[in-house]
């Protein structure tokens, strides 16, 4: 119920819903659509990356027919947020859930630095030169001997890092999911393919791990991303910076409830 919802959390899922009806109402596919060129998280070294998308990639989800990830996410968001909000407080959590989500974007563009950067030292060191390799992928095309020089994951690795765009609230719902867990351990949890009920200490680093064999696999528990197949680190960015934040907040007691 929408009045059983904290202010901020009401205010975030409204947000959420809006962008994604405002993105597919122009176009598909996301390639072609002017809202996931412009607001979608591009890799910062490609000329398509603007400053404000890690920001904007937040409130952004994958396009129509995948109705899951901003399912998933907006499920989530209302009911780990709100009880975060309550004890919280407005301010800090919102705060919270930003950091979060730029804890997924520093994590996954490290991640897309060090895979492109591999790729491109092993390609200037076996004689191509990086301007013409930078010009070639900048008109969208890669060289077929390239394939050669970076064999197995290296290749896709490589072209995904640059060419890949990535978003999602995914990675800020993996910091709260986090926090709920760090909170209330304890408490249990009722999964859409468990039918028993399970305590948070155990489905919330189950689910990360299990986000981060699939997304190794190339795939992604909870799809985050239109291009390329290794934003499971957004999430596992979002998981990890969320517990940094709780263990700095409770040594520090930043707040005044009671950990469970």
């Amino acid at each position: 119920m929408m009045n059983d919802m904290t202010p901020v959390v009401k205010q975030l899922l409204i947000i959420n819903i809006i962008v994604f009806i405002g993105c597919q109402l122009m176009g598909t596919p996301a390639e072609s659509n002017a809202a996931y060129q412009q607001f979608s998280l591009f890799y910062f070294e490609n000329p398509h990356f603007k400053v404000w998308q890690p920001l904007t990639s937040m409130f952004m989800h994958a396009p129509l027919p995948n109705i899951m990830h901003i399912a998933f996410n907006m499920i989530a968001l209302v009911s780990f947020g709100s009880m975060l909000e309550h004890f919280w407080g407005a301010k800090k959590f919102l705060f919270f859930y930003l950091s979060c989500g730029v804890g997924a974007f520093l994590l996954h563009t490290g991640v897309n630095y060090y895979f492109f950067h591999h790729g491109l030292d092993i390609l200037v060191n076996n004689g191509f030169q990086k301007d013409e390799i930078l010009s070639t992928l900048n008109e969208g095309k890669f060289n077929t001997r390239w394939e050669q020089l970076l064999p197995g994951s290296e290749f896709q690795n490589f072209t995904d890092a640059y060419f890949g765009t990535a978003v999602g609230a995914s990675g800020a719902i993996y910091g709260l999911l986090v926090a709920f867990a760090f909170m209330f351990p304890s408490a249990e949890l009722a999964l859409f393919f468990i039918p028993l009920p399970i305590k948070a200490k155990y489905v919330v680093p189950g689910l990360i791990a299990i986000d981060l064999f699939m997304g190794i696999k190339g795939s992604s528990l909870f799809g985050d991303n239109t291009g390329g197949g290794i934003a499971h680190f957004a999430h596992v960015g979002g998981a990890l910076f969320g517990f940094i934040m709780m263990l700095v907040w409770k040594n520090q007691k930043f707040h005044h409830n009671r950990w469970s």
